[in-house]
Order: structure tokens, then sequence, then C-alpha cells
């Protein structure tokens, strides 16, 4: 059995382990509260913005823009997969990189050769050891999540898009459902599909006038629609994270709380020992000087 200077050692590590779990939850909490209301304020926008493009992109048009064109068999498709940059959020990383795998996996048993874009530094770490020679580019966007970088991470897909390299571009995150779940989902970000929610479409299906023309506005909404998921999904990744952080370190100090517990009890039983110990010594002692 430890004795009662160890343990009152580790009481005091695990107390000090409670503080900084403690703390951050507090912040992951304050910071969940900023993202949730970012992801609430995005998601209308890039509904709207889907709903916007497929009523446009149904006018009859001369051309095809290079971003709508499907590619009836893609042979190279690049996955994009978001991750946070910091651990100690759970499963968070591991769900969403595990979900990535998978789908690159079904692809390359369709016989499609797959490049892997990573955003975070958790998923450069994960796919550095797993699938390096697969591992394309890798974006590290420290900070908040800016509109700004999401467009600059759009440029790039779409210009590799244009130019042949990739025939198909997906792009993998973790949905925000709520401060106690998120889901890993896939979606095709390239080609674009100009397909929105029917009530979005019925809404937006009144005859309309498009000037200058409907490629001219196709040829800038495309972009934009990119750039918005892209970004939006960069705002689901961030307050997932901050949620699962919150629920990791709610739970790592109730876990410090019942540690604390049970070493409190066995100090206290070893104090008790101790105690005895010495008062059957005491005892004997005496005992021992009125026999001589």
């Amino acid at each position: 059995m430890p004795n009662l200077k160890d343990i009152r050692r580790r009481i005091r590590s695990v107390k000090k382990t409670q503080q900084i779990t403690r703390a951050m939850r507090m912040v992951a909490g304050a910071k969940l509260r900023r993202a949730q209301n970012a992801v609430t304020q995005a998601r209308p926008y890039a509904e709207r913005m889907r709903a916007t493009l497929a009523e446009v992109a149904r006018v009859p048009q001369d051309t095809v823009h290079p971003l709508l064109a499907p590619r009836p068999q893609p042979k190279r498709a690049e996955v994009v997969v978001v991750t946070s940059n910091r651990g100690l959020c759970g499963a968070f990383n591991a769900n969403v990189l595990r979900f990535a795998d998978r789908l690159v996996a079904a692809r390359e048993r369709e016989g499609v050769a797959v490049t892997i874009t990573c955003v975070g530094r958790k998923a450069v770490e994960y796919f550095a050891r797993r699938r390096r020679r697969q591992l394309g580019g890798k974006h590290i966007f420290d900070g908040w999540v800016s509109y700004e970088s999401a467009a600059e991470l759009a440029g790039q897909l779409s210009g590799r898009f244009a130019s042949g390299d990739s025939d198909e571009i997906l792009l993998v995150f973790s949905e925000f459902v709520s401060a106690l779940s998120q889901t890993p989902r896939s979606a095709r970000l390239l080609p674009a599909a100009p397909d929105a929610p029917e009530a979005a479409v019925g809404e937006a299906s009144l005859p309309v006038e498009i000037e200058p023309s409907a490629e001219k506005l196709i040829a800038v909404l495309v972009p934009k629609a990119i750039e918005v998921e892209i970004f939006r999904a960069l705002l689901e990744n961030q307050a997932g994270e901050h949620a699962a952080r919150m629920a990791s370190m709610e739970a790592a100090t109730r876990n410090t709380e019942d540690l604390i517990s049970r070493l409190t009890l066995q100090f206290n039983r070893a104090r008790q020992a101790a105690i005895t110990k010495e008062l059957v010594e005491i005892v004997s002692g005496a005992e021992a000087l009125k026999s001589s």
C-alpha cells in the first residue's frame, strides 16, 4: 500500500488536473455559443444560395459552366477531409477520420484514383501515417474560421477541377447537430450539383427575368456557392469541435472528482491504519514495561 505522502501528492496532482479540465470546459462552452450562432446564421444563407443556383440553372443556356459539367465516368477523385487542429475533444476527430477512410476505400474499390486534401492538423497527421502516397494538399487554418480561408481553398479546388486534375471532389466534415451530437457526413462539392430542397425551390420558382443573362449570373453564383459550402462545412466542424471538447472536459472533470474521492478514502484508511499501528506499538511497549 502506498504511504501517506504518496497519496497526498497524488491528490494534489489530480486536483490541479481538475482545475485545468474545468477551465477548458468553461472556455469550450463560451466558444461553442459563438460557433453555434455562426452556424445558425450560415445555414439559411447556404440553403438560399443553393436554391437560387438551382433556379437559375434550370434556365436554358448555350453553354454549361465548367464547374457544373458532370464527368460521366470519374477516374480521379479528390477527398477533402476537415478536422480540428487540436485534440482533447473525445472521439470527434476519430469519427470523421474513420468515415473518410471508409469513403476513400469505397471509391478505390470502384477503380477511382483518390487524392486526399487535409484541412486541419489531425487529418494531416492521420493520413500521413496511413495514406502518405495519396496525401495531397495540407491546409491548417489557425484561429477562428474566416470566409477568406474558405474562399482561398475553394479557388484551389475549383482550379484543379477545371483543369482536369480531378473529376470529382468530395467534402467530408462533421456536421453539428447539437451540443451532444456531431455526425460525420460527406457532400459532393464538384461538379457542383444545383439541387436545392423542394421547399426552397418552390419558393423561388416564380417567373423571373435574368439580366444580363443566365450564363453571366451562373458564372458569379457557382464559385460563390462553392465558397459558401466550404465555409459552412468549416463552421459546422468548428462548432462540433467545441461541443465535443466541452463534453469531453465535463466527463474528465467528473472522473477527477471520483478519483479524488477514492484517493481521499484510501488516504483516510491508510492514516487510520498508521494510527492503529502506533497505538498497538504503544500498548505493546507499555505491557512489556509492566511485565519487566
